[in-house]
């Protein structure tokens, strides 16, 4: 050595120098680096949310003040228009004084004179021109928040003054608002049954009847009687089931998967990102579902009155939260959940239990927003458990399971309590008849006389639907036909084994049916073209950025540990000239792939059940993939620094530092992918336990020697932790320029390696890595909740 580096030391008789000096100040620079970084981006983010806001709030002042005025010069403007078109009727103009006298008679001419209308259409389709010319200018935020709240305050001003919607009314409402028109869905099912495969236990059973558009139903029953497996069998969500009946969508036997862009489904449970907020959720749906042709300030509108009706103005900006991170309340992450749906502006809207968990105002609140949605020609249906008296009578249609999933009543609100009147169920007074019914279906309320088991019966023959045969025979109760458990062909002693391949069979047949109709192609008669998979690509990428921002603590926490790693592993492992540090670099291996993949696997363990939902609307699969994949490449790029900055500079091998950097870069791109394919296919549990376990063995079986007869050698051929150290051992060999000693030739062979395999080595770590990530996605699309 000619000369010792400053701040590093040179002891006697050492190979290296000790630059352990160079590894704090590198770790303290980069450290620093990072903690810019963080609080940059945060401020960032919170910088433009504020600009944005302000944006927001002084174009819904604007708005506002100006609502009222412009909707009054408007209508005014209207009126003296008409007054024009219709003054060859008049001999002469109305005094000043009268003018709001005589254009009211005027109005009321029109109404009464039906062939003078061409006129009129004319003017408004005029109207109505302009207008959208102008909304397609809209650039700005600020014009854009203006065009979309002035819009809203029109809207709740005709709600107002167009209570009774005359032939005035609605040469109003055209001049002043452009609705869209939603395709109508009308579903209908006869003698509907799902029936448990292998089993002939009934979930449903002769469900007959249909829910139309621009409806409110509401679906009922007792624990167990199959509301939800109702809607699942409406929107084909059912799996494991062998569905019987016909299900027909304006009339056709069409598949519902055909109108899949244009129907919303809301879980029961709150599938919402915890770590965006209100707004951006909403914002997502609704630009990765509306119209791919919409402008921007048609899809800001969708979103804002979305929010508006369902009362979330004062926590728009707030963080949904999380169950380890508070954030906002539980009513408030029902309605983001039910607002997921509204702003894509569906033609039918299923919703299972919306209302749970809810109070009476938050109940209503959300019902009211529905309700707006049927007005517009939604086709509504939801499940409720025993709503009040108030909410009860703002449904149209109810439908009343009993246990079993037969049906006891089907049909309007209204006449309900005619109905069970007529067969002896009267609801005494101060009871909520919703509460009576069900307790009746219960078998609690015994006191009408009416035995809950003969309600379904009374039902088909009220309506003369068919009966099933085990139903008519007086002696077999209807509970033990579909509440049976018994197995196909009723053998209840079959074997384990019998058993067993029964359900292998079964399982098969499900993946098959998946598989099938992945592939299926069906035709998209919902008229929807949405943004393809290279917009949507873009979407995602913002998203996840974003989230991965919010998580620097927990990425913060990531590059600690890999600094720790780096100091320890670099303290205790001697570089070796006879060795060529491979102890140090076996434990390396080891501890960089653990904490590489605990570290990949979040980006996917963390939300499989929201992307199972997007998934189901129609989102792509591959621009979900890709866009965490994007981001993470950041992670990949960064650790592989942080770890040699304290693991160099405390043990300083022969290598050089870029040499170790590469070696790193490409094992952490070939964990990562296995990291991925892990995540999507197992439970989180799983999935970390074969995270720990994989390493450790793999990088034991590629340090064991070669013995002829023995599976050892194939392995190691096998294992990324063989290549990974095969390249650190060639990157220290190298740089051995000096005469080799007999020894270190002997290490090299016995290990098996060429000096002029080191690029292979990262080739084949870089392709694993895209074997991986390949592997993974392919799970991700073919393998489903069960």
């Amino acid at each position: 050595m000619l000369k010792c580096f400053q701040f590093a030391t040179c002891n006697r008789g050492s190979v290296n120098q000790n630059i352990t000096a160079y590894g704090i100040m590198t770790c303290v620079g980069l450290v620093l680096l990072l903690l810019i970084f963080y609080n940059c981006t945060d401020q960032v983010i919170t910088t433009r949310e504020k600009r944005k806001a302000k944006s927001r709030e002084a174009a819904a002042q604007s708005a506002k003040e100006l609502a009222q005025e412009r909707w009054r010069s408007a209508k005014e403007t209207a009126k003296r228009g008409l007054s024009r078109t219709f003054s060859r009727k008049k001999s002469s103009m109305p005094e000043p004084s009268q003018g709001a006298t005589s254009s009211k008679e005027e109005m009321h001419d029109i109404e009464e004179d039906p062939e003078d209308r061409d006129t009129v259409s004319v003017d408004i389709e005029a109207k109505k021109a302009k207008k959208e010319l102008k909304a397609k200018k809209l650039h700005t935020r600020s014009e854009i928040f203006k065009y979309a709240y002035g819009q809203i305050e029109k809207e709740k001003a005709m709600e107002q003054e167009q209570a009774n919607l005359t032939f005035s009314g609605v040469i109003s409402m055209a001049t002043e608002a452009s609705y869209s028109s939603r395709p109508k869905i009308e579903v209908s099912f006869e003698d509907l049954t799902l029936t448990l495969k292998g089993t002939k236990k009934h979930l449903l059973r002769s469900v007959s009847g249909k829910i139309s558009p621009g409806h409110v139903s509401a679906v009922m029953g007792p624990s167990g009687a199959g509301k939800t497996t109702f809607l699942s069998a409406l929107t084909g969500k059912a799996r494991g089931c062998t569905v019987n009946g016909s299900i027909l969508i304006n009339g056709k036997h069409e598949s519902m998967n055909s109108y899949k862009r244009i129907i919303g489904f809301v879980p029961q449970d709150d599938i919402v990102h915890g770590d965006l907020t209100v707004e951006e959720n909403l914002w997502f749906s609704a630009r990765c579902r509306l119209p791919a042709k919409l402008s921007r300030a048609e899809k800001v509108l969708v979103v804002e009155r979305t929010i508006e009706s369902l009362g979330l103005q004062h926590v728009r900006d707030s963080l949904v939260g999380t169950v380890e991170k508070r954030g906002i309340s539980g009513g408030q992450r029902k309605r983001v959940n039910v607002g997921l749906e509204m702003v894509m502006e569906p033609s039918l809207l299923i919703l299972d239990e919306p209302t749970s968990g809810l109070d009476s105002s938050s109940s209503q609140l959300l019902l009211k927003a529905l309700r707006r949605e049927a007005h517009e020609g939604v086709n509504v249906c939801m499940v409720v458990h025993q709503p009040s008296y108030s909410l009860f009578r703002m449904f149209d249609d109810l439908i009343l399971l009993a246990k079993g999933g037969l049906v006891a009543y089907l049909g309007p609100v209204s006449q309900v309590e005619e109905y069970f009147s007529g067969i002896g169920i009267h609801v005494p007074e101060r009871v909520n008849p919703p509460d009576h019914y069900i307790d009746i279906l219960e078998g609690i309320n015994t006191t009408s006389g009416v035995n809950y088991k003969d309600l379904p019966l009374k039902w088909m023959t009220h309506n003369g639907y068919p009966i099933p045969p085990d139903m008519q025979d007086p002696d077999l109760k209807p509970e033990s036909s579909h509440g049976s458990t018994s197995t196909v062909g009723g053998h209840d002693d079959r074997s384990f084994v019998t058993e067993l391949w029964q359900e292998f069979k079964d399982i098969i047949h499900m993946k098959n049916d998946s598989f099938l109709s992945y592939f299926s192609r069906r035709k998209d008669l919902s008229n929807r073209i949405t943004p393809g998979a290279v917009q949507q690509y873009r979407f995602f990428l913002g998203r996840v950025a974003k989230q991965r921002i919010r998580e620097a603590r927990l990425q913060a926490v990531d590059l600690l540990l890999l600094l720790i790693a780096g100091i320890s592993l670099g303290t205790l492992a001697k570089v070796s000239d006879e060795n060529f540090g491979a102890v140090g670099y076996t434990y390396t291996i080891i501890a960089y792939s653990l904490l590489g993949k605990i570290s990949a696997m979040r980006s996917f363990t963390s939300d499989k059940l929201q992307f199972w939902r997007e998934r189901s609307s129609g989102m792509s699969c591959f621009a979900y993939f890709f866009s965490k994949d994007t981001i993470d490449q950041f992670s990949t790029i960064i650790k592989p620094a942080v770890y040699l900055c304290t693991f160099y500079y405390f043990n300083p091998p022969r290598s050089s530092l870029l040499d170790n950097y590469v070696v790193l870069l490409c094992l952490l791109y070939c964990v990562s992918g296995f990291a991925y394919a892990l995540a999507i296919y197992l439970d989180a549990g799983a999935a970390q336990l074969w995270s720990v376990l994989l390493p450790v063995v793999l990088t034991l079986i590629s340090t064991q020697n070669d013995e002829k007869g023995s599976i050892i050698p194939l392995l190691k051929k096998m294992s990324y932790p063989s290549w990974a150290l095969e390249a650190f051992v060639l990157a220290n060999a190298e740089r051995y320029r000096a005469v080799w000693l007999l020894t270190r030739c002997a290490a090299i062979a016995k290990r098996g390696y060429d000096l002029r395999d080191w690029n292979f080595c990262l080739i084949r770590l870089l392709l694993a890595g895209l074997g991986f990530r390949a592997l993974a996605l392919f799970l991700l699309v073919f393998c489903q909740k069960k």
